[in-house]
Order: C-alpha cells, then structure tokens, then sequence
C-alpha cells in the first residue's frame, strides 16, 4: 500500500460509538469534576476569608477570598502552556487523566491546611502557594478535556457537545459543589461549618482523583490527534511541533489567539458575576440561609447547563458568530435588570427565578465558545491554542469578583457594581464576536 493510500483510508475512518461515547463522558465529566474542585472555594469564600485573610471589615476578607481564587486563574495559561503543549505533542489522552487526578488531590489539601488563628500569616501564604498548585494542573484538564471530545464527534453534534462541556461541564461541578455545600451544611450548620465543616468541602476533592484515574485509565485517544500523527510519520515529517507557543503567537496566528482571548473574557468574565458570585450574593445582600441558598444554587447550575446547551446546539444551525452576537445583545440589558432586581428583593421565589435567568443567559453566551475555539486553531495548535486563550480570557475574568467586592465597600451596593460590570464585560464580548469570523466546520484541518 502507498502512502498517499493510505492516507485516503485513515482520512475516512470513522470513531466507533463506544469511542465517542467513551470521549464525551471523559470530555464532560472530566470539565464538571475539576471545576467542582475549582469552585468549592466559592461555595465557602465567606469562611475561607475570615480564616486565611482575617480583617476588620468583611467585604475586605471576602475581597482576600476572591483574590486567592484569582491567583488559580491568573496561573492557569501557565498550567495550559504546560499542558497543552504537551497535549499537541503527545496526545490528549495521558495529559487528561494526570491533570485531573492532579487537581484532586491538590484540592484535598486545602482541608489539612492551618489557619491564620493557628500559625499565623504564613498559613496564608501556604495557602496561596496551594492555589498555585491547583492552578497549573486545572490550565492542564482547560488544554486536553475538550478537545478530545470535540475532535472525537460528528460535525452534526459539535455545537451541543461545546455547551455540554463548556456550560453544561461547569454545571455538573457547579451541581456537585452545591449539593456537597448542601450535605456539609446539614452535618456542620451554623458555627460547626465555620469550624470544621469548610474542610469537609475541600476534602471531597479526593472523589475527583478517584472517579478520574477510573474514567480515563481506558479512554482512547482523539481520531483526529491520532490521524495526524500517522499522517507525519507516512509523509516523513517530524512527529511533533517543535514549539506550539511560538507557532501560536506567530503573525499566522497571532489575531484569532487576541478575539479568542476577548470572546473567552466575556464569557468568563460573565460566568464569575453570575454564577460564580451568586452563592454571597444570597448570603451578603439578601441573607438567605446556607440551606436555602444551596438549592437555589442547584437550580442555577442546572439553568446554566440547559442555556449552554441550547446555544451550543443553536451554533450548529445557524454559525458560532450569530449566536455570540446575539446572546451580546441580551446580556445588555439582562444583566443590569436581573441584578437590580435581586437587590431589591426578599422574596425566595422571585430571587431563585432571578438567580435561574441569570445562570441561563451567561451561560448560553459562551455555550459555542469552546467549539469555537477548537475550529479557530488547526490540530498541530489546538490544546494549546484553545487551552491558553480560554484560560487567558477567563483568568482576566475571574479576578473580577474581587474588584466588585472591592468596589462595592458595602453589601448594599453589590447590585449596582455588578450591574455596571457586567455592562462593561458584555461591550467587549460584542466587540469580539464583531471581529471575528465564521468558524463552523473547520474542526478537520490538520
């Protein structure tokens, strides 16, 4: 058989069921268990502040809270970089499953981990250096977890699938977290979860290790990763690149890496305002209790699955660029209603309604986003091209909570601050979709 042969026989071949199946749980579950270790700290940031950045005003040691959850975020391109490259040279395979039991584990450490009452400061500073940890393995699962999904489907079902792992993955984490917030809460309520309690939400970090070595240890690689590969070695090339940050930045590349970085900030940035911000906005401005809140919580996170779904699938119609400009459209004015309107209201049906709509909108905004992102790169850049702008974008993203904290001073005036940054966020996701191009059905190029 000739080369060129047999090139023509691999382009055609086709993944099985059970492969696909296999790298959709592993694309999905893999996002949903690492952000349920991610985000665990959001569910207890108004403890996590008191214990590790004690001060005399709360709204500063919540600030201190979200500040540490920002120094995750602004490592993750680092983690990324790491990974990715690793990921486009090696596979997306390996780098998957060492990166999800990584940040279980890294997770579970929190929870061993000394207060600032018990050793002093240094026990913040071991906490950050923790957070360090955490935030190169969670870069690592952004570089491989998608993409081995995405390349693994149809063309037909790769819209859903980028809801399904972008939104609907964060949601299934964002589930466990807060019925896990749920559980603690009953065990340790009131004082008991400021004291002990706070730690048995870091520990259930373990379950992420475990169900990931289980999921990935039979996973098979990506068809389209694999078909490259074999096409290299059939044309003679070299079997890896040699360096996919340089290529990545090169002029070839450089302008769709800026509107990805842009469109991956948007949305990011509106995922940490909403959903991520929800769990002390219930506590700080309307004072709902830990088990109500819980299953307001629940109910976000499922909105927010649904509405990335819906506007994945919905990019699979009619283009990533319409749904990006649209979804633009209703942010900006959804976002500064809904807000106000939770501030002003005590009413537990209305502020889960509010809390629904909220979780759905920013959410559906960057269902196509992930998708998106993999058909903006070609495959020999992919990990990294996507795991990097991804986790720029949503780095810048998320240190914004601790800004509205910051700019707020007061409970009373979350609403308005988070009215107006969501505004602003939103004016620069618009201007992002504005630049870019249409990208659906390039997944395939090599």
């Amino acid at each position: 058989m000739t080369a060129t042969t047999a090139l023509d026989e691999d382009v055609l071949a086709k993944p099985t069921n059970r492969q696909v199946a296999a790298a959709c749980a592993a694309s999905l579950f893999g996002w949903g268990l690492d952000l349920f270790d991610l985000f665990i700290l959001l569910y207890v940031a108004p403890v996590v502040g008191g214990l590790f950045f004690p001060a005399d005003e709360p709204m500063l040691s919540l600030a201190g809270a979200y500040a540490s959850f920002g120094v995750t975020l602004l490592i993750r391109p680092y983690g990324s970089a790491l990974f990715g490259s690793y990921a486009d040279r090696f596979g997306r395979r390996r780098t998957l499953m060492i990166a999800v039991i990584g940040v279980g584990l890294s997770t579970a450490a929190f929870g061993l981990l000394p207060s600032v009452a018990q050793v002093g400061w240094v026990a913040t500073a071991i906490f950050l250096a923790f957070r360090l940890v955490q935030g190169i393995f969670v870069g690592g699962v952004v570089a491989a977890s998608h993409t081995i999904g995405t390349e693994t489907l149809p063309e037909r079902w790769r819209g859903l699938m980028s809801g399904a792992v972008g939104g609907g993955g964060s949601a299934i984490g964002g589930l466990l977290a807060s019925l896990v917030f749920f559980v603690v809460s009953l065990i340790a309520p009131g004082p008991a979860f400021a004291a002990w309690g706070w730690r048995l939400m870091f520990f259930s970090g373990l379950l992420t290790s475990m169900v990931g070595f289980l999921l990935f240890r039979n996973l098979e690689e990506s068809p389209i990763f694999a078909r490259l590969q074999r096409q290299k070695t059939l044309r003679g090339s070299a079997g890896t690149v040699a360096s996919p940050i340089r290529l990545l930045l090169s002029p070839a590349h450089r302008r769709n890496f800026l509107v990805a970085v842009m469109l991956s900030f948007g949305g990011g940035a509106a995922y940490y305002l909403t959903s991520g911000y929800l769990p002390s906005f219930l506590k700080l401005v309307n004072g709902v209790a830990n088990a109500n809140a819980s299953l307001m919580l629940v109910g976000a996170n499922v909105a927010a699955g649904l509405g990335a779904c819906a506007a994945g699938e919905l990019s699979q119609h009619f283009g990533r660029r319409r749904v990006f400009l649209v979804m633009g459209v209703v942010r900006l004015v959804a976002f500064p209603v809904l807000f106000l309107a939770m501030g002003s209201s005590t009413d537990i049906t209305l502020l889960t309604v509010y809390a629904l709509l909220l979780s759905f909108t920013a959410n559906a905004s960057y269902g196509p986003l992930l998708i998106y992102l993999n058909e903006s790169f070609p495959t020999a850049l992919r990990a990294t091209g996507t795991g990097l702008s991804w986790n720029v974008g949503f780095a810048l993203g998320g240190i914004l909570p601790t800004f509205v904290s910051l700019a707020a001073g007061a409970s009373s005036r979350i609403p308005v601050v988070l009215a107006a940054f969501t505004v602003g966020v939103t004016l620069v996701y618009l201007a992002g979709a504005l630049m870019t191009t249409e990208t659906r059905g390039n997944l395939e190029r090599m």
